[in-house]
């Protein structure tokens, strides 16, 4: 582990991918505040290199689903792409629906997989194929009063439940523990309409997806790097919050840049999950970067000017990517969706990333995010798998 790292103890044990921590969007978003520097936005000179078209900022509140967000977000820029008119997909509406896939595998499993509500980036996907989507304004996942999304006593709730049906008291279980759960779920956010009107025309979510969304699930793939496993073969994502066990594409440090970039550079977006609880991750200031020097080792004055312009980063290697997730310094935070490649003053390159923590920040909700520290602290990414470079899709055998 780099010395660079330095991580709070509720970070690394309550706010995995998507925040499974209800509270812990509010705790992280405060810590990070901690880092920022005043006069930030002025000393950073930003040149838009690509930008692509993407919808509005959302706020995600108090609940653990960045991971919905952020890749409805991406699927929105998709439908852009594709030429259609982008409509906000219900984040929601996914997140209900890996909810209740996520309570079936947690009584598969007697309780030994995570539950929260943290996701990954395929789950959106996975739920798209199964379930197909609804606009936001049908099923807003707001329905005891709140005006932003607030989690924390459902979250209560169903874990309570959940956790007596794995105790099993009858012997054997009943087919009625499904429907307790489900009417859980949609006391909370709502009943899920079998049909809807959009625009004068009736839909399902199936054909609403399939006739307004129009995506296609299976020409989307997800990436992971690990030393310890064989690059270009499809490996486990091994993070708590991958409850579905899926797979990802096992690739070297340096392919993550290069098939963003290629990308990027040809009008695809990004879905990005990553560890945001570093110290040189500053969500007030929307920059992060990999110091070169140790934190702690930092004077008050380097400390204090983090983010008071351009500043020298640390090389990463394979070897500290691996060390840094094995030691747990790389943690499962959060997801994004990275849109664009911008240049500061000395001509460095940024991926221009788009949050879910509303338009609060010195970018209105965009960060600039250091190409080093997308080698570093990547944890997965997902793209249309026509925009992996060539060389990189054949030793996939895409």
């Amino acid at each position: 582990m780099h010395p660079f790292q330095f991580k709070k103890a509720f970070v690394v044990s309550a706010f995995l991918l998507g925040m499974s921590s209800m509270n812990a969007q509010d705790g992280l978003v405060n810590s990070l505040k901690v880092n920022a520097s005043e006069k930030s936005v002025e000393s950073f000179k930003f040149t838009d290199v690509i930008n692509l078209a993407n919808t509005s900022i959302k706020n995600q509140g108090s609940s653990g689903t960045c991971w919905s967000y952020s890749t409805n977000s991406y699927l929105e820029s998709e439908m852009i792409r594709l030429g259609k008119q982008p409509v906000e997909i219900s984040q929601v509406f996914s997140a209900r629906n890996a909810y209740l896939e996520k309570g079936k595998n947690y009584v598969r499993m007697h309780g030994a997989v995570t539950l929260g509500d943290g996701g990954e980036l395929h789950d959106v996907i996975n739920m798209y194929k199964k379930y197909g989507a609804v606009p936001q304004e049908v099923y807003t996942g707001l329905n005891y009063g709140t005006s932003k999304n607030k989690f924390a006593e459902m979250a209560s709730i169903t874990q309570a439940l959940l956790a007596a049906v794995v105790k099993n008291p009858n012997g054997e279980l009943t087919p009625n523990w499904e429907k307790a759960y489900a009417a859980v779920l949609d006391t909370y956010l709502g009943e899920v309409p079998k049909t809807f009107n959009y625009k004068g025309k009736s839909y399902t979510p199936q054909t609403f997806a399939k006739e307004v969304v129009g995506i296609q699930p299976e020409e989307y793939i997800e990436f992971g790097s690990y030393t310890t496993e064989p690059y270009y073969e499809k490996t486990m994502m091994m993070v708590p919050d991958n409850w579905s066990f899926d797979l990802v594409y096992n690739i070297k440090m340096n392919d993550i840049t290069a098939i963003i970039d290629h990308a990027l550079k040809n009008g695809f977006t990004v879905a990005w999950a990553s560890d945001v609880s570093e110290k040189s991750f500053s969500w007030k200031n929307g920059i992060a970067y990999v110091p070169n020097k140790n934190y702690e080792d930092m004077s008050a004055t380097e400390k204090e000017n983090m983010f008071n312009g351009p500043k020298q980063e640390l090389d990463i290697t394979e070897e500290m990517r691996q060390k840094a997730f094995d030691n747990y310094q790389t943690t499962d935070d959060h997801a994004m969706h990275i849109v664009g490649i911008s240049k500061d003053q000395t001509g460095k390159e940024y991926y221009i990333v788009k949050n879910s923590w509303g338009a609060s920040n010195d970018y209105k909700g965009y960060l600039y995010v250091s190409k080093n520290f997308v080698k570093y602290k990547t944890t997965a990414f997902l793209v249309n798998k026509a925009a992996v470079p060539n060389d990189i899709a054949k030793k996939l055998k895409l």
